[in-house]
């Protein structure tokens, strides 16, 4: 690997880490005045204008508390498990195609951390690491709440990636292939995967959900029952950590839904742009539809969060076990019978 590319690569995980941060960050302002425009009240607006500079404000507060050790024998464990949460939420970004290139200096730039041809298992993998955080966060406090939390966590998430992992086998066998790169490619122009996957796309959203451990699947951290879940014994920045990783999480898995299922940074008469306006305004319009994409999607995380009530534990598992991996196997034999009546047309000549 030559020194340009290494160049490259650098410049595009720094921009895309600090635009992971950035997005965290600010989608806790948008929580509160999508909470407040919902409930109708004003919501932040003391801090800046709009109350924009809220989240600095939360992020300097969070740094300036007192560090707090609960009475346990695993400090070291106590400060792992926050780090492994953030760590496994940023790592998601790197292999996303956040565009197709741009032609500078001579030379394309890819728009991507690195392409690899098994991406979408390294995001299931990384995502499967990330439960660890969480359960080694709620052991290690020695509390009974903090353990109940991660407990729910992790049984949530392993739950959950079974219904998960078998929605994408129906679209992998129409696509072909596990580049999140090439299945962006594929869906150039409005040929999007949500129009021949619905039922696919309808379970990946609702797993989403729950491993993002967002409402109504916040049980490992509901207040009315566990205090405040597997971070009850966490102050400063370690709890800082745990919240920004939801959001960072919850951004991860609007541009994997976006990518998968919504074209991604593709649009209709993208070709047209390159060929009239060149392939860098056509790319920069396609970074602004792919976000328009991913905020839609958050939005409708923040609107589901003050829409729809909290699942009891056994509603839970009965929608994960007995509801969407059932419903995923159906729509994999369904997929696979219309791929195989398509290949024997197609051989026939019909």
């Amino acid at each position: 690997m030559n020194s340009t590319l290494i160049i490259d690569k650098s410049v595009i995980i720094l921009v895309v880490f600090g635009v992971t941060m950035l997005m965290a960050m600010y989608s806790t302002w948008a929580e509160r005045k999508v909470a407040a425009w919902l409930q109708d009240r004003i919501g932040p607006n003391r801090a800046g204008p709009l109350g924009l500079f809220q989240p600095l404000a939360d992020g300097l507060k969070l740094f300036s508390k007192e560090e707090f050790f609960p009475n346990t024998p695993n400090k070291f464990l106590f400060v792992v498990g926050p780090a492994i949460a953030m760590s496994t939420a940023l790592m998601t970004s790197a292999v996303i195609p956040w565009g197709d290139r741009f032609h500078l200096f001579g030379r394309d730039i890819l728009l991507q951390a690195t392409d690899i041809d098994v991406a979408l298992l390294y995001v299931f993998g990384v995502v499967s690491v990330g439960v660890y955080g969480i359960m080694i966060g709620g052991w290690a406090s020695n509390n009974k709440f903090s353990l109940m939390g991660a407990v729910r966590a992790a049984s949530q998430m392993v739950s959950y990636e079974v219904a998960m992992g078998l929605s994408v086998i129906a679209l992998l066998m129409m696509t072909g292939t596990l580049s999140l790169r090439e299945i962006s490619a594929q869906q150039s122009g409005m040929g999007w995967n949500v129009f021949y996957q619905p039922l696919s796309f309808l379970i990946f959203l609702i797993c989403a959900f729950a491993e993002t451990n967002r409402t109504p699947f916040d049980l490992a951290e509901c207040e009315t029952e566990l205090i405040g879940g597997y971070h009850t014994e966490y102050s400063s920045m370690k709890m800082g950590f745990y919240l920004f990783a939801e959001y960072a999480n919850m951004f991860i898995s609007s541009t994997i839904l976006a990518v998968l299922f919504f074209g991604g940074y593709n649009y209709p008469g993208m070709s047209w742009a390159v060929e009239n306006w060149g392939v860098n305004i056509a790319n920069v319009i396609g970074i602004a539809v792919l976000f328009a994409k991913i905020c839609g999607f958050i939005f409708f995380y923040m609107w589901v969060r003050w829409t729809i009530p909290r699942f009891r534990y056994d509603q839970l598992m009965h929608l994960g076990w007995r509801i969407l991996i059932p419903l995923s196997i159906i729509n994999i034999m369904i997929t696979g019978i219309v791929l195989l009546r398509h290949d024997i047309a197609t051989y026939l000549g019909f």
